[in-house]
């Protein structure tokens, strides 16, 4: 009998990368798979306030009608839980995040209530342990200590990629392409991105800026306004966009940014872009978090930057110099191909998951 996963998410857009990262692998498992998450397009539920959002951590994974629940996110622990004990199936928590980290790093949270949410989701989190597997995106992501715990990590699922392109970007145009695919967030890079950006627009290369994903709501009316400018006329929100569409969006392109912020929650992050970027053959110019460092600077094929200064400085020099550019763009299709090769941590996260429906399912 082929066995059903329903994936849950109350904070997630059903256009999540990493969602359908998951949903690829677990269809080629002989899995059929649904989605319950949000979506601004009508493909989901729209997004909602806490108090609608906390019915649907309540009620969402009881009304799951599956062999395997999957959820995300840390709110709908309990409910799992307490739900697939009830109803004799199967639970898989996947945590993408640090979200006690993250916290610190949106703007809607109370600096009084810090504490105490932090408390909540370290709560959460132990409870997560109970899970019968425990997905998390990275090493240092908790839970750490969870008995069943998998790292799945944010690397590319080259099936869901476009094949890398054959020749590097196109020099004919009079001008350079940098992308950014992702959340669009003060502390993801997205000012110092336009910034930088902005800078070239009157130099003999100017560099044009695609921003594909959601901009937090802290930083909407920043960007909005920044974009009214002369020097921002080369940038481009594309706003959310499904997988395939990002990557249409992004054919072509030169490099690809990544200028995470320091902090708690990225500090120890290796950022699932870098990686697609280089799986598509794209140098990347990134800050020095130190895994991003060490990838980048270990394989030749980006360039590290600290500010936008240095940001600036980076894409005028690709710009200019032809033997430097040549020398990023092989080293990042070099690198590219290795990772391409690599077995998909998603497929083995499948095989784990297909084998607990077998073991629970009456």
């Amino acid at each position: 009998m082929t066995p059903t996963v329903a994936i849950v998410t109350t904070g997630h857009d059903v256009a999540d990368a990493r969602l359908h990262r998951t949903v690829a692998a677990l269809q080629r498992a002989g899995c059929r798979v649904r989605v319950r998450g949000l979506s601004s397009t009508g493909a989901g539920a729209r997004p909602a306030g806490k108090v609608q959002r906390g019915l649907r951590a309540l009620l969402w994974p009881w009304q799951a009608r599956c062999d395997v629940l999957i959820t995300i996110d840390p709110d709908t622990a309990l409910s799992a839980w307490v739900s697939s004990r009830v109803l004799r199936r199967a639970w898989v928590a996947d945590v993408h995040e640090d979200y006690r980290e993250l916290l610190r790093d949106r703007a809607w949270v109370p600096k009084p209530l810090l504490a105490v949410l932090r408390g909540a989701v370290s709560l959460l989190n132990r409870i997560i342990t109970r899970a019968d597997l425990v997905l998390v995106a990275d090493d240092h992501v908790p839970p750490r200590h969870a008995p069943r715990r998998f790292v799945m990590r944010n690397v590319p699922d080259v099936t869901l990629l476009p094949p890398m392109p054959a020749v590097p970007g196109d020099s004919t145009l009079g001008y350079r392409r940098a992308v950014y695919i992702g959340d669009n967030r003060t502390t993801r890079g997205l000012r110092d991105m336009v910034e930088a950006v902005a800078a070239t627009v009157d130099d003999p290369t100017p560099w044009h800026l695609d921003l594909v994903g959601p901009v937090a709501a802290a930083d909407r009316a920043w960007l909005d306004e920044r974009l009214t400018r002369r020097d921002a006329r080369t940038v481009t929100w594309h706003d959310r966009q499904p997988p395939a569409e990002s990557w249409r969006i992004a054919a072509g392109a030169d490099v690809g940014l990544c200028l995470l912020a320091d902090t708690p929650a990225f500090r120890d992050a290796m950022p699932s872009k870098v990686y697609e970027y280089l799986a598509m053959g794209m140098p990347t110019v990134a800050t020095p978090l130190p895994r991003v460092r060490e990838l980048v600077e270990g394989t030749g094929a980006g360039v590290i930057v600290d500010g936008v200064p240095a940001a600036v400085a980076a894409l005028r020099r690709f710009a200019a110099e032809a033997d430097h550019r040549a020398a990023l763009v092989a080293n990042a299709r070099a690198a590219g191909e290795e990772l391409r090769q690599r077995p998909s941590p998603y497929d083995e996260a499948a095989v784990r998951i297909g084998k607990l429906a077998g073991i629970l399912t009456p």
